[in-house]
């Protein structure tokens, strides 16, 4: 095993640091290809990450928003939504961000939500106790409503 590749299984920062130092010295011929191979793919894969992540937060919420708010507003006349409608407008707000800032995940769109609905379903049903049978099979949202800061479901 080389001395970069000991590196990166003792101290991750030292590694990055000393790569940095190699890449910009143009001495590739020194660098551990293997785990820089396999943390740029990581990479990759932690943008998608927590792109899902922003969009269970979403749904879950507009799941919230569209089954549970009535009744609460019945319960509590002076119940509004508003730190839900916060939670949607962050969601949104930073997914927009994430968008902008790596437009090739727009490809990935659909799948990330597919994979996200069941974990937004598993929320909702944990924080508002309604039963997981209330929540639609798939996700009733399509992408332009989740993306739109004025959606809000009926």
């Amino acid at each position: 095993m080389s001395k970069l590749a000991t590196e990166y299984e003792r101290d991750f920062n030292t590694w990055i640091q000393q790569h940095i130092t190699l890449l910009k010295q143009g001495r590739l011929t020194e660098i551990d290809v293997e785990h820089l191979i396999l943390e740029l793919e990581e990479m990759g894969k932690s943008h998608l990450r927590e792109l899902e992540s922003r969009f269970i937060i979403l749904i879950a919420h507009l799941l919230k928003w569209q089954f549970q708010l009535q009744q609460l507003t019945d319960r509590w006349q002076e119940f509004e939504g508003k730190s839900w409608r916060q939670t949607l407008l962050e969601q949104r707000l930073q997914i927009r961000k994430q968008l902008k800032n790596t437009p090739s995940l727009k490809s990935h769109l659909l799948d990330i939500v597919r994979a996200a609905y069941p974990y937004s379903v598993e929320l909702a049903t944990d924080e508002t106790g309604l039963p997981e049978a209330t929540f639609p099979n798939e996700c009733p949202y399509t992408l332009e409503q989740l993306l739109d800061k004025t959606f809000y479901p009926d």
